[in-house]
């Protein structure tokens, strides 16, 4: 059977009556990794052993009447998430022989509903681009097309279940990372309400904006991944607290009456044609099923991106300030003294981006340029909060686009750091808020996919999935593969 092109749902029907085990299907998926992914790139490291132990407890407890959806099915961790006594490296040369000595909460999550890990994907280093191209461990392909980005920084996440290497993934996204990926991949993703899924385990990039959430090919997965994923940890103090809401018992409600909020900064200058067409196409589906559209307005909309990239170094060259060499890390060799140590250790194992965003954190953080640029941006930031907080007085959810364009060819804008920022206007102001958002595909140009966002007040995830659900209910861009790898 061709499991690679089934839903999480179907595979675990699958399972469940006993259509095949767990270990089958682990065995299915690494022989495509196998077989695939030394085209596009996307695992960094495999981890068949640990699988196929995984999987055979999997089939111990379904066959001790055990039946948890989650239990036996494959997926792919993004490299940010630390895997006890498995290497996590963060697509960078500084952690490249690092073993987590614990999990993270979502890994732990994950382990306990019985999921099996196929491995480790590739990433931008520690999540900074838009492109999976800035790995210490080679760039990720397109599947659609391998002369093609397929976004960023989830890229290994989006790539591989774009070419059936995994069923679902585990991604974060700090300013997009799992909404565009997903876009330019032809896949679903949801970035949870700040604070729902437990950041413990997750390393950081920028504190006030990581969040880490579920893709797969469907919003239908996402639901079921999801609510294994989120709950209160104690142990990240920007958990929230409280029971989380049901994420998939309103999937199959009507969308009639719901306030579809159309932003209208998002479909000004700047968008191609293509995927305005595609959004408006998603509006005219759902309006066909009784949603009402209406016109709300972000007009902090072009303030989000400097905004972000004062913030997000800022948080960055704070956290990165542990990698010096001394603890654990890349450490150069014979250093003449500490200094030389911390200099070289950090030049080494540090890649362009990173080193870069280091370099803008530590100038907006310094005495002279805090009340400046930090504080502004800060200021900035809470008007882009109360810019949705005003569009949801007049709407449910918000469409628009993900990015102004499809994915483009690998090598284009990595001389042009700014043209490359400016992919993620779209996706930026999500973060900056703490809002939820979920990416779909909508159609394709060019070959390529193209996808749209929703985006939905705080701890509104359920009415997004359901959303979500009911078009792709309606329409098979979900379910379209690439060729190659169909």
């Amino acid at each position: 059977m061709n499991f690679h092109q089934m839903t999480m749902v179907q595979l675990a029907e699958q399972l469940r009556n006993k259509s095949v085990s767990s270990v089958e299907l682990t065995q299915y998926f690494l022989d495509r990794m196998a077989q695939f992914d030394g085209q596009i790139n996307s695992y960094i490291t495999q981890t068949p052993d640990l699988a196929l132990a995984q999987a055979a407890v999997a089939d111990a407890r379904r066959a001790a009447g055990e039946d948890g959806l989650l239990l036996g099915m494959p997926l792919a961790h993004k490299d940010i998430f630390c895997t006890k006594d498995v290497i996590t490296t963060c697509a960078s040369k500084m952690l490249a022989n690092f073993k987590a000595p614990y999990n993270a909460t979502v890994v732990e999550k994950l382990n306990a509903a019985g999921m099996v890990t196929l491995g480790k994907v590739n990433m931008d280093e520690f999540a900074m681009g838009s492109t999976t191209e800035n790995s210490a461990f080679g760039v990720t392909r397109n599947p659609w097309s391998l002369d093609a980005v397929p976004g960023g920084s989830s890229g290994g996440s989006a790539a591989a279940l774009a070419a059936g290497l995994a069923p679902v993934a585990t991604g974060t996204d700090t300013g997009g990372s799992i909404r565009q990926p997903a876009a330019f991949c032809g896949v679903t993703g949801i970035k949870p309400t700040y604070g729902s899924v437990s950041r413990y385990g997750m390393i950081a990039y920028a504190s006030s904006l990581d969040q880490g959430g579920p893709m797969a090919k469907t919003a239908e997965d996402c639901a079921h991944l999801l609510s294994a994923m989120a709950g209160f940890d104690e142990r990240d103090s920007t958990c929230a607290e409280g029971a989380r809401p049901d994420y998939v018992a309103g999937l199959n409600d009507s969308v009639k009456g719901l306030r579809i909020g159309l932003p209208k900064e998002y479909f000004g200058e700047g968008l191609s044609a293509e995927v305005k067409a595609a959004t408006m196409a998603v509006a005219a589906e759902l309006e066909k099923q009784g949603a009402v559209l209406v016109e709300v307005s972000l007009p902090n909309t072009s303030a989000a991106m400097p905004a972000y990239y004062v913030i997000a170094p800022a948080e960055a060259s704070s956290n990165l300030s542990r990698y010096d060499g001394v603890r654990f890390g890349h450490r150069c060799d014979n250093p003449k003294d500490l200094k030389d140590m911390y200099t070289r250790s950090r030049s080494e194992g540090f890649g362009a981006e990173v080193k870069r965003r280091i370099m803008v954190g530590a100038y907006v953080l310094s005495a002279g340029y805090y009340d400046a640029y930090y504080l502004k941006a800060q200021r900035v930031r809470r008007l882009i909060k109360q810019d949705f907080v005003n569009a949801f007085d007049q709407c449910d959810v918000i469409l628009g686009p993900v990015a102004p364009t499809p994915a483009w060819k690998l090598g284009e804008k990595t001389a042009d750091p700014t043209a490359m920022y400016l992919a993620d206007i779209y996706t930026i102001p999500v973060n900056l808020a703490g809002l939820p958002a979920i990416a779909l595909p909508a159609g394709f140009s060019g070959g390529l996919p193209v996808g749209v966002q929703l985006i939905g007040n705080y701890f509104s995830e359920p009415k997004l999935l359901n959303v979500a659900h009911q078009y792709q209910q309606a329409t098979q861009h979900h379910i379209q593969m690439p060729a190659a790898f169909a």
